[in-house]
């Protein structure tokens, strides 16, 4: 034994569990509450383990991708069809129906502010130069006309 620290809990066998636990989104302290460590030992194990951060690293960008996914539809809204089981004439019967569910404003609003945030912040910003030289140029063309006009009414 070359190393002063006690051996490592980690396992090839973690990486399917971190996986299956990320597609959940867990973060790096739910997996520490899992697997019964530390954070830092997380952190390590990713760092050194290519094949526990591969597994953590897709896992949580296929969970964040659903969620996207999700947050898309329920901004500009979707359809599904529900299905049950009713009785009718002293039978069940199955029983689909499509439901459409409209968009979402504060969805909308979140998915915005979020991929677009230059353009809806929310928040004023200083205005840039050319925004500056086109009032200016605004400004100068209606003292013209105002002067063409006081002109023409003379």
């Amino acid at each position: 034994m070359t190393g002063a620290g006690r051996p490592t809990l980690y396992r090839r066998d973690l990486c399917e569990l971190a996986r299956n636990y990320c597609l959940l989104g867990a973060t790096n302290a739910d997996l520490a509450g899992f697997f019964d460590v530390t954070t830092r030992t997380i952190d390590n194990w990713i760092a050194v383990h290519p094949e526990f951060a591969t597994a953590v690293r897709e896992a949580r960008a296929i969970a964040d991708a659903k969620v996207a996914r999700c947050l898309y539809e329920r901004a500009v809204g979707y359809e599904h069809t529900v299905e049950r089981t009713v009785w009718h004439l002293g039978k069940e019967r199955p029983v689909s129906e499509k439901v459409r569910l409209p968009p979402d404003t504060r969805a909308c609003m979140f998915w915005l502010r979020n991929r677009q945030p230059h353009f809806w912040s929310g928040r004023a910003t200083a205005p840039e130069a050319d925004t500056v030289d086109l009032l200016a140029l605004l400004d100068a063309a209606g003292e013209r006309a105002r002067a063409s006009r006081s002109n023409v009414d003379s």
